[in-house]
């Protein structure tokens, strides 16, 4: 059997696709120099190479373990604990990694190396200066601060056009990245919710339904759990701080009575006033 007709309620946008929602991270509501909403979630994952190879105060050498030997297997490189790292970083250098983000000096891994011999490895200190040059943290410190820290959280040198402008076009990459994924979980939103309105007022089979509105047969029942959480959601959300209590006008006085005329009796919207009805009295002269 196929469906030979398409009724009206069945529509829902193609433009697109009905999914499951796409995850945006919550903590991407920091406000940026500009005042623009921005991301302050670590997304040095996307681009934080790019970006630290700008930041002169990351090596790219990553490249600290001995060759292997003819004829001896080479020995898999053991994972590298960023979070144990930072934590010592933070430890050791107070001034520099701890509270908010800094712009670091400017080959700052030579004086980490030489302030604590053997204390990181190569490996460990390229790993975490990307994630943390990459980060919008840092990135928003980056534009803001005039200068870099050193170790001792002293000034250190003035920050390039070029660096600031690099850090500054990420930020803007990001901020558009972000509101394209607002934009898509809202218009997906939108899309499950006539999902499930359809699907509750159509007289099509299953099958039939399912082709029509261009959806795996097998998603159908995830989708509409989905959708049937989100109308739970919106109706249980608080109604918009705008809306006026029942029973009161714009300026916050009685609607009046029921004749519709304002203040009630005597169409009065405002407190009684002692003067006379033609105008204001004339100040009184002093008495003799």
């Amino acid at each position: 059997m196929t469906a030979t007709s398409t009724p009206q309620q069945d529509t829902v946008p193609t433009s697109t696709p009905i999914t499951e929602p796409v995850a945006v991270p919550e903590a991407l509501e920091t406000a940026s120099p500009t005042g623009t909403a921005v991301a302050d979630a670590d997304l040095a994952a996307d681009a934080a190479e790019a970006v630290a190879e700008v930041d002169d105060g990351v090596e790219a050498d990553d490249g600290d373990a001995p060759a292997a030997t003819p004829g001896q297997t080479p020995s898999r490189k053991a994972p590298i604990d960023h979070a144990a790292v930072a934590a010592a970083l933070k430890a050791r250098f107070p001034a520099l990694f701890g509270g908010a983000a800094k712009p670091v000096k400017l080959r700052v891994q030579v004086d980490i190396q030489a302030a604590a011999p053997g204390e990181f490895t190569k490996p460990a200190l390229s790993a975490f200066l990307r994630r943390h040059t990459g980060s919008t943290s840092y990135l928003l410190a980056l534009v803001k601060s005039p200068h870099r820290f050193d170790l001792d959280g002293q000034p250190a040198g003035e920050i390039s056009d070029e660096h600031r402008q690099v850090a500054q076009e990420e930020l803007d990459r990001r901020r558009t990245l972000v509101q394209e994924r607002r934009e898509l979980e809202a218009q997906q939103r939108r899309n499950r919710a006539a999902l499930l309105r359809d699907f509750e007022t159509t007289t099509l089979t299953r099958p039939n339904f399912c082709a029509l509105k261009d959806v795996a047969e097998d998603k159908l029942d995830g989708l509409l759990e989905i959708a049937r959480a989100e109308a739970a959601e919106d109706a249980a959300a608080p109604r918009g701080f705008d809306r006026r209590p029942p029973g009161r006008n714009d300026r916050g006085g009685d609607r009046g009575d029921r004749s519709g005329r304002p203040g009630g009796p005597g169409g009065r919207s405002g407190p009684r006033s002692d003067a006379p009805r033609g105008g204001a009295r004339p100040p009184r002269g002093p008495r003799t």
